[in-house]
């Protein structure tokens, strides 16, 4: 990158390669841009946090300052949807829970078979994702002290016949704070702000916190810049003779449509995972809030995008679960804390979302549940009601406010016959597919280059490039789409 120049109030800089956002995807394309010898610029909206600052903050103050809008985006429809992402250096790979799955065959083979596009199966993409495991040095995470709720769900799917897995995780001497999802206070996880990003910043690249990107300047097919403003609220213009987008399933759709690049197609549709919170009482004292975040998911019924794992059980999280209850009840179940375990079931959401507009800045998001996935979610809680019965669970305090505990099959039955659509309570941290690799006549946005269809020095390499919801904890996938869509641009040129 060559020194600015300034011209009237803006700062116009000069550089090779220009990368927007610094998650699984950014972070991606920043190491090996930088490993290729090019000079290469990371620009992040949100701030630089080191394990310091995580250890001495609270997980409150963490999730206002690393999740957007404090992690209350909400998806509107019926029902409402809460939505989170970071808004960090790393990305959310820095409040993830390090989960590291390899895309399976069968879910490549379909996306290769509806892009059009043939060559992003197993072959191509399995031989990335052993490169990202071993440089995250993944393994496999056993019951450590404490987890009591994985050792309880582990131990109901092998009473039930039900296949279970300890958790694929790219930690390295995990300390089980259960701090996870509000960033590791120990460094232990190996998130992108602490592996991939020093690692290319020890080969030149430089990372700059707090520039917000505003827009994209292009003609012809070619970016001619990219205009941004700076932490200090100044003007900054890049000049990159090629940039990649990896602003996040929401973030990169909106700047391309800010942009006038795909306006129609950028972020019609977004892929989510759906997430249930179900909160189990036991006979005994399960002390959820010691382990790690989970240490055993129910994979049995993987094939219907169904999963079954424990949450990271801390007060606040209990406290949001338990937001719009009777008080007495709240107050019941926080004296029995100790006795409780929260519970999340993901379900791969079959209708679709999308953004809707952009107003005052902010993208309007809104989906449109189906009636599949309303038979998803009451046939995914009656599976895991089922599980933490046999687990031991004497009370049920399902996912929907209005609904009081349930302590018997006959009970589950009821609720799943007089739920809503609209009654749900909703959590998704997974979207994807804004702006899919397909050919343009089937909904796409990019070509196999990450390529913007019609542009020559523009790429996209994060979540939003993929062509549906894997099913799976999706940074693996992400990671190694971005490791070819870099590979294959690097070759290129």
């Amino acid at each position: 990158m060559s020194a600015g120049s300034v011209t009237g109030r803006t700062t116009v800089v000069e550089c090779d390669a220009l990368v927007v956002g610094s998650g699984a995807g950014g972070s991606v394309a920043a190491l090996e841009l930088a490993r290729a010898g090019r000079s290469v610029t990371v620009l992040e909206e949100g701030p630089r946090v080191d394990t310091a600052e995580l250890a001495a903050a609270s997980p409150a103050d963490s999730m206002r300052r690393l999740y957007r809008n404090a992690g209350a985006t909400a998806v509107f429809g019926t029902p409402t949807i809460a939505y989170g992402e970071a808004r960090a250096v790393g990305g959310t790979t820095v409040v993830n829970g390090g989960l590291m799955w390899e895309p399976s065959a069968t879910v490549l083979d379909r996306w290769a078979a509806w892009s059009g596009y043939g060559s992003y199966r197993a072959p191509v993409v399995g031989p990335h994702f052993a490169q990202v495991r071993r440089r995250l040095g993944m393994i496999v995470q056993e019951h450590g002290e404490g987890n009591e709720d994985s050792r309880l769900l582990a131990r109901a799917a092998d009473s039930l016949g039900w296949r279970w897995q300890h958790p694929q995780r790219v930690v390295q001497g995990c300390e089980h704070r259960n701090q996870c999802a509000t960033g590791c206070p120990s460094g232990a996880k190996q998130s992108m702000a602490v592996t991939y990003l020093p690692q290319a910043e020890a080969l030149g690249a430089r990372i700059s916190p707090g520039v917000r990107v505003e827009r994209i300047t292009h003609r012809g097919g070619v970016v001619r810049g990219v205009q941004a403003t700076g932490p200090d609220g100044r003007r900054v213009r890049y000049r990159p003779r090629t940039l990649f987008v990896a602003a996040g399933p929401i973030g990169t759709p909106v700047l391309l449509r800010r942009s006038g690049i795909h306006a129609r197609t950028a972020g019609r549709r977004l892929a989510l995972h759906l997430n249930l919170r179900t909160i189990a009482r036991f006979p005994r004292v399960v002390d959820a809030l010691r382990g790690t975040m989970f240490t055993a998911q129910v994979q049995e019924h993987s094939a219907l995008g169904m999963l079954v794992m424990p949450s990271n059980l801390t007060p606040g999280g209990l406290g949001a679960a338990l937001a719009g209850r009777d008080p007495r009840l709240v107050n019941e179940l926080l004296a029995a804390r100790a006795h409780l375990g929260m519970f999340t079931t993901q379900v791969r959401m079959q209708g679709a979302a999308g953004i809707a507009g952009v107003v005052g800045g902010t993208p309007l998001l809104r989906h449109g549940m189906t009636g599949a996935d309303h038979h998803a979610l009451r046939l995914a809680f009656r599976r895991t009601a089922r599980l933490l019965f046999a687990a031991g669970a004497v009370e049920l305090l399902p996912p929907t406010s209005a609904a009081g505990p349930l302590r018997t099959d006959a009970d589950v039955d009821a609720y799943c016959a007089a739920v809503r659509p609209g009654d749900w309570e909703l959590v998704s941290v997974h979207g994807m597919a804004s702006c899919p690799i397909a050919l343009p006549e089937r909904g796409g946005v990019c070509d196999e280059l990450g390529r913007p269809h019609g542009f020559t020095n523009l790429h996209l390499c994060d979540a939003s490039v993929l062509p549906g919801a894997p099913g799976i904890s999706p940074q693996g996938t992400i990671m190694s789409f971005a490791h070819e869509i870099v590979g294959r641009h690097l070759e290129s040129t």
